[in-house]
């Protein structure tokens, strides 16, 4: 237990770069000149000159949609159930996490059926219209509005639940003094609410924009072109590995700016204490109560309930018959999603608590750089991984013969599968760790080092019990994303190695929905029990009285 901080510090930054080992290796890539017999002439001239602007273009309107809904919904409900009574409020505000299980393409493909022109919707309204294909407007869904939409559903949880924590821990006091100047209510929640608010719902925004950039299953799904799509296309499509590493890098340098821009809108501020005397929720009446109500059930309902029902309905109704393979794909899935967990939660809680401790330039740097990989799609992470293990390979080539390395790291292997996992979710572990370390006062680190403690004896004795339900929180929250994976696990999986994500996605591409639907159905009700559990115990809020 006599660690020194800067010992903490240095395994730290040696976790950070192998965490970001993948991402220096598709930098690497991305520079340097390729071998005459792999250069493929044209395909990256033609990608930057015809195709570019169109992904950039597309990925831009995709991220503008994501980011209105999950402001709309995630800040809206966040502020309802945090500062309101209304009836159904104690239910709706755990439930409006439950999306959070629901993946996108998910979302996607249950939507598909229901909304396309042979679907009951558009069937329904023909028979009671007499209309007929052509006569009426009807959004389509393979598109990337409709792309975004789904999106957006899917991820506003992440902005609903900063930002409701952000506004019930906001100051009564605050609000009463600016009320006593003569403000309105809404010009007190624009002036004095919002501003405490802002960090949390930035951050929030952050995720959901990281997680859109991305993506591969929903745009694959719709034929969206977005950066994710371009870079897949000329990976697999062109054989150009270097293009596609050279659009990776411009996708990393956006990532990059928006970590920056997200850390910096933060400024001096800190969060250390919660407010000791939380303001009341005003109980609302009448229509303004039902109101209320509504607003928080639609997103559960279209982001959640209506989902579920769809691929159970089309399950039954297609009368596919249970796969002999169902429980061997249901392990392979737990298994991923264990060890994903239990390799990056140490990692993380090693390194945010070093951050703490014994912060230094270098250690930001490695930090913020190996952050980046949650914003990288998974078949970019294969590519980084491929490199790596060739270079690896190459560099311990008299060795490998019995010391096997390259195997470890090579794609097409679970310890392959896990590590691309590590460096796609260490930022989510790493932003919860983060987060509670950050609700302990400095002063209490300053006591126990007083009366003789190391850093390891203060992290056992005083920081792991006010910050276990944010790791808690933080290991869901990557199980979670394990179980959700498509694009990593679709690369790097062995040979009849498949997870629910991985065989959801292929039914779903070869149109067999009904067989997609059970797989997809399993994901969603695996993942509601650690989201509830997220919701009702990790990240409760403390109950106030009602006046």
């Amino acid at each position: 237990m006599g660690f020194s901080p800067r010992l903490l510090a240095f395994g730290s930054v040696l976790a950070a770069l192998a965490v970001a080992a993948p991402i220096v290796a598709l930098v690497w890539l991305a520079f340097a000149p390729a071998p005459a017999e792999l250069r493929v002439d044209g395909a990256l001239a033609h990608l930057f000159g015809t195709v570019l602007p169109r992904y950039a273009l597309t990925t831009a309107k995709l991220a503008a949609v994501v980011l209105a809904v999950v402001l709309l919904v995630g800040v809206g409900t966040g502020w309802l159930v945090a500062a309101y009574e209304f009836p159904g409020r104690r239910a709706l505000s755990w439930m409006l996490v439950l999306p959070l299980a629901t993946p996108a393409f998910v979302m996607a493909y249950a939507y598909t059926d229901f909304l396309a022109s042979f679907g009951p919707l558009q069937t329904g309204l023909r028979t009671l219209t007499g209309w007929e294909v052509g006569d009426y407007w009807f959004p389509d869904i393979h598109s990337w509005p409709a792309a975004g939409v789904f999106l957006g559903l899917a991820l506003y949880p992440y902005v609903y639940l900063l930002s409701r924590a952000a506004f019930a821990d906001r100051s009564p006091s605050l609000g009463e003094a600016a009320r006593s100047l003569g403000l309105t209510r809404r010009r007190v929640w624009w002036r004095v609410t919002w501003p405490v608010a802002r960090p949390a719902v930035v951050a929030g925004c952050a995720l959901a924009l990281m997680e859109t950039l991305a993506d591969f299953g929903t745009v694959a799904y719709f034929s969206v072109d977005s950066f994710t799509a371009g870079i897949y296309r000329a990976w697999q499509g062109m054989g150009d590995r270097a293009g596609a590493a050279r659009l990776s890098v411009m996708l990393l340098a956006i990532v990059i700016v928006m970590l920056a821009l997200e850390r910096g809108q933060r400024g001096r501020m800190q969060f250390h204490v919660r407010n000791p005397r939380p303001a009341p929720r005003r109980p609302l009446r009448g229509g303004a109560a039902w109101r209320a109500t509504l607003a928080c059930a639609v997103p559960v309902v279209l982001g959640f309930a209506l989902p579920a029902m769809l691929l159970l309905g089309a399950w039954i109704e297609g009368g596919a018959a249970l796969d002999a393979r169902l429980p061997r794909w249901i392990g392979n899935t737990t298994l991923l999603a264990i060890c994903g967990a239990a390799i990056v939660l140490p990692v993380s809680l090693v390194a945010a608590y070093s951050a703490r401790v014994a912060s230094s330039s270098t250690l930001r740097a490695a930090l913020l750089f190996s952050n980046t990989g949650y914003a990288l799609p998974g078949v970019v992470l294969g590519v980084g991984l491929l490199i790596l293990s060739g270079a690896v390979d190459r560099a311990l080539s008299p060795l490998t013969g019995w010391l096997g390395v390259s195997a470890v790291l090579a794609g097409g292997s679970v310890a392959a599968i896990v590590y691309a996992y590590a460096v796609r979710f260490f930022s989510v572990a790493y932003q919860g760790v983060e987060s509670g370390l950050k609700r302990i006062s400095p002063s209490m680190d300053h006591s126990a080092r007083s009366l003789g403690r190391r850093p390891l004896e203060v992290l056992r004795e005083v920081h792991w019990p006010l910050m276990r339900r944010s790791v808690g929180a933080a290991a869901l929250l990557v199980a979670i994303d394990c179980l959700k994976e498509l694009p990593a696990t679709l690369v790097l999986r062995p040979f009849d190695f498949d997870t629910l994500a991985v065989v959801t996605y292929q039914f779903a591409s070869d149109e067999r929905l009904a067989e997609a639907a059970l797989p997809a159905l399993l994901i969603v009700l695996v993942g509601v029990v650690p989201v509830v559990w997220l919701s009702r115990v990790a990240l409760s809020e403390r109950r106030r009285p009602v006046v």
